[in-house]
C-alpha cells in the first residue's frame, strides 16, 4: 500500500523533478514536428496506394467468376 503523501510536499516533488528535465529547443521542436508531418503523409499515402490495389485486385478476382 502506497503511504499517504502531504499534497504541498507532493508539489514540492514535482516541482523539483520538472527542474530536472532537459527541454527541447524551439529548432528541435520543429523539426520533430515536421519529420513526423512529412512521414504521416509517406503513411497516408501508402496505405492509399495499398487499399486501391487491393480493391482493384478482388474487383478483378470477382468478376472472373461472373
Amino acid at each position: 500500500m502506497a503511504s499517504k503523501t502531504n499534497p504541498f510536499t507532493f508539489l514540492q516533488q514535482v516541482r523539483a523533478e520538472t527542474a530536472k528535465v532537459t527541454w527541447p529547443s524551439r529548432r528541435e521542436t520543429m523539426i520533430s514536428t515536421a519529420m513526423v508531418l512529412v512521414m504521416v503523409i509517406f503513411a497516408a499515402l501508402f496505405f492509399f496506394a495499398a487499399d486501391q490495389l487491393i480493391g482493384w485486385l478482388i474487383g478483378l478476382v470477382l468478376s472472373i467468376g461472373a
